[in-house]
């Protein structure tokens, strides 16, 4: 749900109502023309009137005193089994092995009975509250300081210990079932370990209650997560102590967490597990907030209900009893709301706003857009170029393709924020186009005979090479005479020449012009379209001239001249 109000999920449940009504009367019509099933004879549950008549005179009335007494979960348990026993004592051996299933079964409709007559006829619950009372709440962010965002929330005795991890794609949660496939970049875990109900017993893997009260507060959770969060978040309850409602009390305690975790949450969100116990002899009922685990035991229905301050994200219901009254249902949504309010109010007081950012140890996230083209390019061949900027940095990098643009979605993820800077430069200098005529400022790595590689200094890694008739307007013999390794100057971009097809810098067109400065004139074989003797081919001192080889020795120039030229 997405912070629906009372008013149109009552509206929404009548719609369907009036929906099951027609397919109902399509299934009358069907068994009507056509005949049902015959049903099978069994043979009906053992009863004894006078037996239960006895029990309900021996416990009723110790049980309603213990109930009114408002004691501790364990102390009145313990108290109950007091009176069991105590009942047991009263028989016989002979007895008790004829029917003392029996006798088990009447104690606890005698103790359902003496529970609800309580609330019914005073008002009063078994921990001593009204039925619209909250139990004590007391909660804490930063709980553990090593995870990326914590809470703990307890509520009477019903306590959460919640985490929050933070990832990247790479973490999302695999979906593959029938009904979906994909993946969940936001999942929560529940998990409800023995202990918490002072039990000791094996654990065997994940249970299909925890599934089910995991799947509540992730749905609860889920609309709140802003959809351009960068994270992969998971949060995982643990639930160390329980007697009720410890799947509201994971929602209250995963809310904490991840504004704890520094996750933009659009509004906070809390929970509230209403009970009902009614009559439908005199149609008396008493809706109760935040039901205790013996009122969901002994009551007629256990209807979770999770929001914010504006409306409802998710609920979930279980009723004992055949159907609801409207009027029973808006007043429970009504109540609930009050109540969910309250605990929110207990929450916002703990953390108000999220954190403005993640804490130091956790990772930070920066996601850069990339086109197509240069995914290759930063992967590197065998994934080189990646893996050792990985290393180099100390981050993840995870690359993933936009299904519709195509584009490249790059996640930078790492706790040191000189690393993610280094990626982000990286990232920079393989998107960096310079512009024809454009002025750059460059920076000498490497010195060469016939010129100096330099590279962008706003984009370290990309070089070009300044050729040495571009160094300066004067003639260049040694480059070193202009320039030496690390000094920093300004070039001027010409685009890729066609002759060489390498792109071309030139220093010597941003330097103003001498005085009185003449070209070079070019030489005479030049004139014919013959190369000189920087131009790549053989000069008149290592093979033929343009007048053939018998003619070689005799003309040559002396070496003045020839340096001359």
């Amino acid at each position: 749900m997405h912070e629906i109000s009372e008013e149109e999920m009552v509206e929404a449940i009548k719609f369907a109502h009036d929906a099951i009504k027609v397919q109902c009367a399509a299934q009358v019509k069907l068994a009507e023309a056509f005949g049902k099933k015959e049903t099978r004879e069994y043979e009906p549950e053992r009863e004894d009137e006078a037996l239960e008549k006895r029990v309900r005179e021996l416990t009723y009335d110790k049980v309603y005193a213990i109930a009114r007494a408002a004691s501790a979960k364990h102390e009145r348990s313990a108290a109950f089994d007091n009176i069991k026993e105590e009942v047991k004592a009263s028989f016989s051996e002979e007895e008790l092995e004829d029917y003392g299933g029996m006798v088990s079964k009447y104690f606890y409709k005698a103790e359902k009975a003496a529970v609800r007559d309580l609330t019914l006829n005073e008002g009063l619950r078994l921990d001593g509250r009204k039925t619209t009372d909250i139990r004590p709440i007391w909660c804490e962010v930063d709980y553990l300081p090593s995870t990326h965002g914590s809470s703990i929330f307890t509520r009477g005795e019903t306590q959460a210990l919640a985490t929050v991890t933070l990832g990247t794609s790479r973490e999302a949660n695999q979906i593959d079932m029938p009904s979906f496939e994909g993946e969940e970049r936001f999942y929560l875990h529940y998990n409800f370990p023995p202990f918490s109900t002072g039990e000791a017993r094996p654990i065997r893997g994940t249970s299909r209650r925890e599934v089910g009260h995991g799947n509540l507060a992730q749905r609860a959770l889920k609309g709140m997560v802003p959809a351009d969060c960068p994270y992969t978040v998971r949060v995982v309850s643990e639930v160390l102590e329980s007697n009720g409602s410890s799947s509201m009390a994971t929602v209250c305690a995963g809310t904490m967490a991840l504004m704890d975790a520094g996750v933009q949450m659009k509004k906070p969100v809390s929970g509230i597990a209403m009970g009902l116990i009614s009559d439908g002899d005199s149609g008396k009922y008493a809706v109760l907030s935040d039901i205790l685990g013996d009122e969901d035991h002994l009551g007629d229905m256990d209807f979770k209900v999770t929001g914010t301050a504006d409306g409802i994200t998710a609920c979930q219901m279980d009723i004992k009893v055949k159907g609801l009254s409207y009027e029973i249902l808006v007043n429970a949504l009504k109540q609930a709301q009050a109540g969910r309010l309250h605990i929110l109010e207990k929450l916002v007081e703990t953390i108000a706003q999220p954190n403005a950012d993640v804490k130091p140890h956790a990772p930070k996230m920066i996601t850069r857009v990339i086109p197509n083209e240069f995914i290759g390019a930063l992967i590197g061949p065998g994934g080189k170029v990646i893996q050792e900027l990985q290393k180099a940095t100390k981050t993840t990098i995870v690359i993933n393709e936009d299904p519709i643009t195509e584009e490249g979605i790059v996640e930078i993820l790492g706790t040191n924020q000189e690393g993610i800077d280094a990626v982000l430069a990286k990232i920079d200098s393989l998107l960096f186009k310079p512009e024809v005529g454009g002025t750059y400022e460059v920076k000498v790595i490497k010195m060469l005979d016939f010129g100096a590689v330099v590279e962008y200094t706003q984009a370290p890694g990309n070089e070009v090479l300044l050729h040495v008739s571009e160094l300066a307007w004067e003639r260049t013999e040694n480059v070193s005479d202009v320039v030496n390794m690390g000094d920093v100057f300004e070039v001027k971009y010409f685009g890729v020449d066609p002759k060489t097809r390498k792109e071309k810098v030139s220093r010597k067109a941003i330097l103003p012009k001498p005085e009185g400065y003449v070209a070079r004139p070019p030489r005479e074989n030049n004139e014919r379209g013959g190369r000189d003797n920087r131009g790549g081919g053989r000069d008149n001192r290592g093979g033929r001239d343009n007048r053939g080889r018998d003619d070689r020795r005799d003309d040559r120039k002396p070496r003045e001249d020839r340096k001359d030229d």
